[in-house]
């Protein structure tokens, strides 16, 4: 941001498992500056029925937190506000449902994280509102549906590993019959099976300094500083003698300890088996309390993308390295399918920068299936790109790029589109028109460039002019175009080629 621009407001939404949080800030030359925070116990895993559904009192209470919340963005633009859905909204077989009612009650878009994307976020969380330290630092952030476990270095991130337990989850599962000494240990034991597959790697690289994020590792240090003032940080023999305490409490019907909140109280048991089996696991002298986690991380990395340092661009360059892609060739048929996209973007609504992103990005990754095979190539990058791990880029954009390609060249599978929702689908097919297009276009690999092209769009059908001259000397894209006439043609979608005499 230069210094000439005025500060921006920023917003960053996080639907955790077991709280909604909102971190409100403003953008400006000497960096983010908080303005306002939010946090109300939502509880939403806990609200899963046995089906794995949402139910209508958890959604409720969800709805109206995201209602209030709503009301206090009212006035910030789409692009200055990020919300995010964890653990629950990734499982939740009722998810997309949810997911629209909860945009319509906050009033902007809510995307789902992979649970390596919200570990990517909360280490950057944690890496810019924390001193900074020398050499490698452990991140540990244990949410109400997962626990994310990073190792990184300075802002880069070597390790980042998303583990099917949280302090909700693991509550209900061993302390519903009560807080005892044979349920923390059955706890305990589990939350080390879990860390078991990583923790010989990550112990190998290894770490100067531990971290723990977020409220529960939070509150396990207020307890431990209110008993032992003098203890620097959390080790295992501080929680053994929380955990002896909470268990004594239980046996006398004594309520939860002083300075914890109810809603807390509920899940603390859970939290404090994973923090002792975390730290078993990975042998862990001692971590302190970071003052960062996801939502500062979804702050900073929306100010980074406002300032043109988009962790995304880093992710795609990233892999047109690593799987060999002709670069000069792929930036060719971005260059022309941007072209494209300029003339067709008011008729088809696909104005923005959104838009011009997803295309660009797809153009760029279209080719990386070739390191698997030339035939059916198409197929593997939509695969890599579906099913990978791409930081920056949430659930919802890599299945949409992965449609993209998918579809961009020989028949289109109206099934790659299914999981979209119609607005995204509908949107993705016609970025996708531009791509097929783009690539016909250039399938000589030639640098020479291509004449002026005239392409109009209305509704389903496409006119694309060309001057006659060059058609008539390339008679290979010729023979595309009109290959793809048929192919469009059969996902019902009219193309015509107009050839056009210089005037």
């Amino acid at each position: 941001m230069s210094r000439n621009e005025s500060p921006r407001t920023v917003a960053a939404v996080d639907l955790g498992s077991n709280s909604f949080h909102m971190l409100i800030a403003r953008l400006d030359e000497t960096g983010v500056r908080v303005l306002d925070r939010l946090r109300e116990p939502v509880r939403l895993a806990a609200g899963l029925d046995a089906g794995g559904r949402i139910t209508p009192e958890a959604a409720a209470r969800a709805l109206g937190c995201l209602a209030r919340f709503g009301e206090r963005l009212r006035e910030l633009p789409p692009e200055q506000v990020r919300a995010v859905g964890t653990n629950t909204l990734r499982r939740a077989a009722n998810a997309a449902e949810f997911r629209d009612a909860a945009e319509r009650a906050l009033g902007h878009a809510i995307e789902v994280i992979s649970g390596v994307e919200e570990a990517r976020l909360i280490y950057l969380g944690v890496h810019a509102s924390s001193p900074p330290v020398a050499g490698r630092r452990l991140v540990v952030d244990i949410g109400g549906g997962s626990t994310e476990v990073i190792l990184g270095e300075g802002p880069a991130i070597l390790r980042a590993h998303s583990l099917f337990m949280g302090c909700v989850t693991w509550s209900e599962r061993f302390f519903g019959d009560g807080i005892t000494r044979e349920a923390f240990r059955r706890a305990e034991t589990a939350a080390e099976l879990e860390i078991q597959p990583i923790a010989a790697r990550l112990r190998e690289i290894g770490w100067k300094s531990a971290a723990g994020a977020s409220g529960t590792i939070a509150a396990i240090a207020r307890l431990v500083a209110r008993s032992e003032p003098r203890r620097r940080g959390v080790d295992l023999e501080a929680l053994k003698t929380l955990r002896r305490r909470m268990i004594e409490r239980a046996a006398a019907g004594k309520g939860p300890p002083r300075g914890v909140r109810a809603e807390r109280a509920a899940v603390l048991p859970g939290g404090l088996a994973i923090l002792v089996g975390l730290l078993r696991g990975l042998g862990v002298a001692a971590l302190r309390p970071a003052p960062g986690a996801l939502r500062e991380g979804l702050l900073y990395d929306l100010a980074g993308r406002l300032r043109h340092e988009d962790v995304r661009e880093a992710t795609v360059d990233q892999m047109m390295q690593r799987f060999g892609v002709d670069r000069e060739h792929a930036l060719r048929v971005e260059r022309t399918a941007l072209a494209l996209l300029e003339q067709a973007a008011s008729s088809w609504r696909l104005e923005g920068r959104r838009a011009r992103r997803m295309l660009a990005w797809a153009a760029r990754l279209r080719e990386i299936g070739l390191t698997v095979s030339f035939t059916g190539y198409h197929k593997h990058s939509a695969y890599l790109i579906g099913h990978g791990d791409l930081p920056g880029f949430t659930r919802d954009e890599q299945l949409e790029l992965a449609a993209i390609i998918r579809a961009h060249r020989r028949r289109i599978p109206r099934a790659a589109f299914d999981g979209l929702g119609r607005k995204r689908a509908a949107r993705a097919l016609r970025l996708c028109v531009l791509l097929r297009l783009a690539a016909r276009l250039r399938r000589s690999r030639s640098r020479d460039p291509l004449p002026e092209l005239r392409l109009a769009v209305d509704g389903d059908s496409l006119r694309l002019g060309i001057p006659s001259g060059w058609l008539r000397d390339h008679p290979l894209v010729r023979a595309d175009l009109e290959n793809e006439a048929r192919y469009l043609e059969a996902a019902g979608l009219r193309f015509e080629i107009e050839t056009e005499d210089p005037s």
